[in-house]
């Protein structure tokens, strides 16, 4: 037990049976690797969160059912449509049929949840089933016995106490002499109603999942080898990063690199449990361990983009050295559950930016922060983040970052809270260009 390995493959890993054979060979590789979490198959939690909002006439409602039905079909008719497997998956599509019918009457979080969670417990199915064709034995197991959460539909958060106790009891045994099967993303409130982590939660599960099991490594495995200097999609030039550690790896995720949720390296932190992140597509291309520390430790590292974001100054011309202002502006803003990314102030100002925060700005918002305060938003921006090692201490840092954009109109920038990080915004319109020459100008080839 003591070296096992948890797998967490992602919904392009397992979007339809050739995939689903390709991560089958990655566990068959690794005897170690005894917990395998699944994400749902590649457009299906998509198809699902669209019927779960209820708002289809029933003729989009039967098209999009059928789309779902034909991704199962066509990894049933692959396996040979097994009689038990195939009655249980129409099982659950004609669940699904119902939950959907239900959701155009009267949509709610809860039904949201039930609705969205279908997708990981009928690939989970299909690749117990996968394994066993070729010759792998392995169990499924429903992760809502040990993965307990609050009740906030939709983004609720685990119960470490009652994970730890649960997955002792109920999924240790299990892993002890064979390979299991479970669903990332997914969990159950306290009163046995189906929740869900939040989208790519997957990954936090698997984390979660490992930390519990004391896990010697969790392994991320995707469609990109690794984590790159940038999105390659961007920047042709990117590479992957062999090595990082978690605090950068931390930064990169937060502010914006796709290949690892935020909250995943949390419990790889607490207990030190190294992760590793690959394309299922092409394990042979190795990927990046994410360690507590790594041998190198450059200045710059990455660049990471977060689009859509807002930013929010609040001017009170009596601000200056009056207490309790800000007290009172983030008050309003946990009252109604909205983040803060970055932050900076002056005399009688305070700018602070939202991700994607538009939507939260609520008429309530605005009108009880405008109590103490003018109010100016201000959208279509980008946040770039500068991911690296002691920024913040070498001297020069600043002006090798600010000479490359000399022609680029900087909205905010925060800088010095963290060696690991600086960033700052730019206009949505501007983003692609500024990764692009930061990224030859700080992390050439």
């Amino acid at each position: 037990m003591s070296q096992l390995t948890v797998a967490k493959f992602g919904g392009t890993s397992v979007a339809d049976a050739d995939a689903m054979s390709r991560c089958a060979a990655i566990l068959e590789q690794n005897p170690d690797t005894r917990l395998a979490v699944l994400s749902a198959s590649s457009g299906v939690t998509n198809l699902l969160v669209a019927l779960a909002s209820g708002e289809q006439q029933p003729e989009a409602r039967a098209t999009l059912l059928q789309q779902l039905t034909d991704i199962q079909q066509g990894i049933l008719d692959s396996l040979n449509k097994p009689e038990m497997l195939t009655r249980h998956i129409e099982d659950i599509l004609v669940h699904i049929k119902e939950l959907a019918d239900s959701a155009a009457i009267s949509p709610t979080k809860a039904l949201h949840d039930e609705i969205v969670a279908q997708g990981e417990l009928m690939s989970t199915r299909l690749f117990v089933e996968l394994l066993r064709h070729r010759g792998t034995p392995a169990v499924w197991f429903d992760v809502r016995k040990v993965m307990r959460t609050d009740d906030r539909f939709s983004r609720a958060a685990p119960d470490l106490g009652l994970l730890s106790a649960e997955v002792e009891r109920e999924l240790k045994p299990l892993c002890d002499n064979q390979l299991v099967v479970t669903q990332g993303f997914i969990g159950a409130a306290n009163d046995g109603r189906t929740t869900t982590l939040g989208r790519g939660g997957s990954d936090f599960s698997a984390a979660l999942l490992g930390e519990a099991l004391d896990a010697i490594a969790v392994q991320i495995w995707t469609d990109v080898p690794g984590i790159y200097t940038t999105d390659p999609r961007l920047v042709s030039e990117a590479r992957a990063i062999p090595e990082i550690s978690f605090s950068e790896a931390s930064e990169m995720a937060t502010f914006g690199a796709k290949v690892l949720h935020p909250a995943t390296l949390q419990p790889a932190v607490r207990k030190q449990i190294p992760v590793f992140v690959g394309s299922s597509k092409a394990p042979e291309a190795g990927g990046t361990w994410i360690r507590n520390s790594t041998p190198s430790q450059p200045l710059f590292r990455a660049l990471a983009l977060r689009r859509n974001q807002v930013l929010l100054t609040l001017t009170n011309q009596s601000m200056f050295q009056v207490h309790g202002f800000l007290a009172e502006v983030f008050g309003i803003l946990a009252k109604h559950k909205i983040s803060v990314d970055l932050i900076t102030t002056s005399e009688i100002c305070v700018s602070l930016t939202l991700d994607a925060g538009a939507e939260l700005l609520t008429d309530e918002v605005q009108a009880e922060l405008g109590k103490h305060c003018h109010l100016k938003v201000e959208q279509g921006l980008a946040l770039v983040a500068l991911i690296g090692n002691r920024m913040s201490e070498v001297n020069g840092t600043g002006t090798r970052v600010f000479q490359a954009l000399e022609n680029v109109n900087i909205r905010m920038i925060c800088y010095g809270a963290s060696p690991h990080n600086l960033c700052f915004l730019v206009q949505e319109d501007n983003a692609n260009q500024v990764i692009i020459d930061l990224h030859r100008e700080l992390l050439p080839a």
